[in-house]
């Protein structure tokens, strides 16, 4: 829409109106019922508790401490189109534990296109100053170079997708059926 599209903040809402129109043609979109039915529960859920599950309604570091959390919590993203955030997020952390320079560099760059590079059809939404500092980044790429990216997309995760996932009902089925099998033991 302008000349300076990997800066300018007045075209992040029209570059994200271009991304979900075009992840739309990607992802299966997903109607009413699908979303009433949790899915399966998979490996890191198979040990779940209804303790642990209604430990995720305290607060959102809950959520993302537990295996379980990251991957129920995901699955609600991915009904909502905004799984990338959640991906992101993981991301930084990986990156974070990485011990080798070369292991950073390569991630680094792998984070870069994968969520950052307005090209990306996974890029997270964040603000352009923060964006111009990770572009700036790039030549010398760190472990912590995509910190405040990380934590915009958190204050998003917590401040708009967490409290819907609390109301959703992925969550709210999967309370109900963990608490019928501890009813039933």
């Amino acid at each position: 829409c302008c000349f300076c599209w990997c800066c300018c903040s007045s075209c992040s809402r029209s570059r994200m109106v271009r991304r979900r129109q075009r992840d739309g043609f990607r992802r299966k979109t997903s109607s009413v019922s699908e979303l009433e039915i949790p899915p399966p529960l998979e490996e890191p859920c198979s040990r779940l508790t209804l303790e642990e599950a209604s430990s995720w309604k305290r607060s959102f570091d809950c959520v993302l401490v537990s295996p379980a959390g990251r991957s129920v919590f995901m699955e609600f993203l991915r009904t909502e189109h905004s799984d990338e955030n959640m991906a992101f997020w993981l991301a930084c952390e990986d990156l974070k534990r990485e011990q080798s320079q070369e292991q950073v560099c390569e991630k680094a760059k792998k984070i870069y296109l994968d969520y950052i590079s307005i090209l990306s059809p996974k890029e997270v939404s964040i603000d352009a100053a923060v964006r111009e500092a990770i572009n700036s980044s790039l030549a010398r790429p760190s472990a912590c170079m995509f910190d405040e990216a990380q934590a915009q997309v958190y204050a998003l995760m917590h401040r708009d997708s967490y409290p819907r996932f609390l109301n959703s009902p992925l969550y709210k089925s999967l309370e109900q059926r963990l608490s019928a099998l501890t009813c039933d033991t």
